[in-house]
C-alpha cells in the first residue's frame, strides 16, 4: 500500500476507526493525560493543534478546561459534521483543516502552535512522508505530544519502519518517537505507557 492509498482509506473511512467510532467513545484517558501536560505548561490562551482530530473528542477535553484557540488536521471530511453534532461548542470554536498532513503541514508558518500533539495519527504515515517530522518541530513553539503504538522500536531503524496491518486493511507503522523527535533537536521530559500506546512529552530548545 503506496502513501497515496494509505491517505485514501482513512478520507473514506467510515464504521471503526472513523469519527462517528471515536465521538461514540468520547474523551478518554489519554485525553485527560494530553491535558494534565499541556494545562500545566500553557495558559489556556495557547494555541494547540492536534494531528488527526477525526470528530474532536480530545480537542473537546482541552475545551473543557477552558482552550479554546484550538485546531486540527482531518483527513476524512465526515468528521466535520460529526463534530458539530456531537460537539456543537467545541465546533463553532475551532479551525479544522480538512486535508492530509502532509499537504497542509508546510503551509504554517514557524512555532506557529504552542503545543502540537498526535494521538494514534502518525504511525499511519507511509515511510514516503518521513519529511513529515521535521515540519512538526518546525512549527511547534513549545510542546510537542505523542501518544502512539510503537510496537517492537528497538529492532527498528527510523528510515524503515516496523509494519503491521489493523484487521488486515490498512497499515499501522511502528517508529520509535522518542529518537525521530530528540534527533531533530527536541528534548523529551516524560514519557508514560498507557495499556496500548506510549505517550510522550517533548518540549523545543
Amino acid at each position: 500500500m503506496d502513501s497515496d492509498e494509505v491517505r485514501q482509506e482513512w478520507a473514506d473511512r467510515s464504521g471503526a476507526y472513523s469519527p462517528e467510532y471515536y465521538a461514540y467513545y468520547g474523551p478518554n484517558e489519554t485525553s485527560d493525560r494530553i491535558g494534565d501536560w499541556i494545562e500545566g505548561v500553557l495558559d489556556q490562551d495557547a494555541s494547540v493543534l492536534e494531528l488527526g482530530c477525526s470528530a474532536g473528542r480530545h480537542l473537546s477535553a482541552l475545551y473543557d478546561r477552558g482552550f479554546t484557540d484550538l485546531h486540527g488536521i482531518e483527513l476524512n471530511d465526515d468528521a466535520i459534521a460529526v463534530m458539530e453534532d456531537t460537539y456543537p461548542e467545541l465546533a463553532a470554536e475551532t479551525t479544522v483543516y480538512v486535508d492530509s498532513i502532509e499537504s497542509v503541514v508546510g503551509e504554517f508558518a514557524d512555532e506557529q502552535f504552542d503545543a502540537v500533539y498526535s494521538v494514534e495519527t502518525l504511525q499511519h504515515l507511509h515511510p514516503d512522508a518521513d519529511w513529515v517530522f521535521a515540519e512538526l518541530e518546525r512549527i511547534t513553539g513549545s510542546v510537542l505530544i505523542t501518544a502512539e503504538h510503537e510496537g517492537e522500536t528497538t529492532a527498528v531503524e527510523k528510515s524503515d519502519p516496523g509494519v503491521n496491518y489493523v484487521d488486515d486493511e490498512f497499515p499501522l507503522y511502528y517508529r520509535d518517537w522518542h529518537r525521530v523527535f530528540t534527533d531533530l533537536g527536541m528534548e523529551q521530559v516524560d514519557a508514560r505507557q498507557l495499556d496500548r500506546d506510549t505517550l510522550r512529552f517533548f518540549r523545543t530548545n
